[in-house]
C-alpha cells in the first residue's frame, strides 16, 4: 500500500506559504505547509510518536552496519514511508554502528543527543530549506561523536563537510523526495567519510530498496537503490 496521509492515506500536498492548521491527532494548531488533499494535518510530534524505541535499539544492537540498524528502525510502527523520524534515525543508526566498529563514544549519551537535535529538524526541509533532514542527521552524528561546537576548528569543518557531501549526492540524484533513498544516501556517504577522516570502518552491504510500492513519488531507475539497477 502506498503511504501518504497517515490518517486517510490520501496524497499529500505542499503549499508554498505557511497556513495555520490543526493536527488531526492532538488538536494542536500551528503553521505548516503540508497536509493531505482531504485537509488532514499531522504535527511532527504526533507523526513520530513511539520513536523513543530508537534508543533501546541502539543500546542493544551489535551490528557494525548502519543500514541494518536503520532497517530495524524503519520496520517499527512509528516509522512511515516519509517523515521527520528519519532526521533522528539516520544519525542514531550511524552512532550505534560507529560504536560497534570501534568508535570511542558513550552510546547512550550520543544517541540521546542525536535524538534531541534531530527532532528539532522539521519535516519538509529537503524542499523548503534546500537541506534534506537525513543529510542534516549525518552532520549531527559527526558533530556529536567529535564533540563539535560552533567554536570548534577541525570538528566544525568535518561536520559541515560531511553534510555538504551528503547534500551534494542527494542533489545529484534529484527529486522528488524519498526519505528512504535520502537516508540510504546519507549513510553510504557517511560510512566512507568516517573511514577516511576518523579511521573507523563501519560495514555496509549492497543496498536494495524494498519499499518502492509504498512510494507514490518513486523515481524508478533514477534511484541508485532500485532493484533493477542491481541486475
Amino acid at each position: 500500500m502506498k503511504e501518504e496521509c497517515i490518517i486517510c492515506k490520501a496524497p499529500l500536498e505542499y503549499l508554498t506559504e505557511n497556513e495555520y492548521m490543526e493536527c488531526a491527532v492532538c488538536g494542536k494548531k500551528e503553521q505548516s505547509k503540508a497536509r493531505c488533499i482531504q485537509g488532514h494535518y499531522v504535527c511532527d510530534e504526533c507523526h513520530t510518536n513511539g520513536m523513543d524505541c530508537v534508543l533501546e535499539i541502539c543500546l542493544n544492537e551489535k551490528s557494525k552496519n548502519p543500514v541494518y540498524i536503520l532497517e530495524k528502525m524503519m520496520s517499527m510502527p512509528f516509522c512511515h514511508m516519509h517523515g521527520p523520524e528519519h532526521h533522528v534515525m539516520v544519525g542514531a543508526a550511524l552512532a550505534a554502528a560507529y560504536k560497534n566498529a570501534g568508535g570511542k563514544i558513550q552510546i547512550d549519551k550520543a544517541v540521546c543527543e542525536i535524538y534531541s537535535r534531530g527532532k528539532n529538524v522539521p519535516g519538509g526541509t529537503c524542499g523548503f530549506w534546500g537541506a534534506c533532514g537525513a543529510a542534516l542527521s549525518s552532520g549531527i552524528f559527526m558533530s556529536v561523536i567529535t564533540n563539535a561546537t560552533p567554536l570548534s576548528v577541525e570538528e566544525w569543518g568535518m561536520s559541515n563537510s560531511l553534510t555538504s557531501k551528503v547534500l551534494g549526492k542527494i542533489g545529484e540524484i534529484g527529486g522528488p523526495r524519498c526519505c528512504k533513498r535520502n537516508s540510504y544516501t546519507a549513510i553510504t556517504q557517511t560510512v566512507a567519510f568516517a573511514a577516511e577522516k576518523l579511521g573507523v570502518q563501519m560495514e555496509l552491504d549492497d543496498i536494495v530498496c524494498t519499499r518502492m510500492a509504498q512510494n507514490n513519488q518513486c523515481i524508478g531507475k533514477r534511484c541508485p537503490f532500485n532493484p533493477q539497477n542491481k541486475k
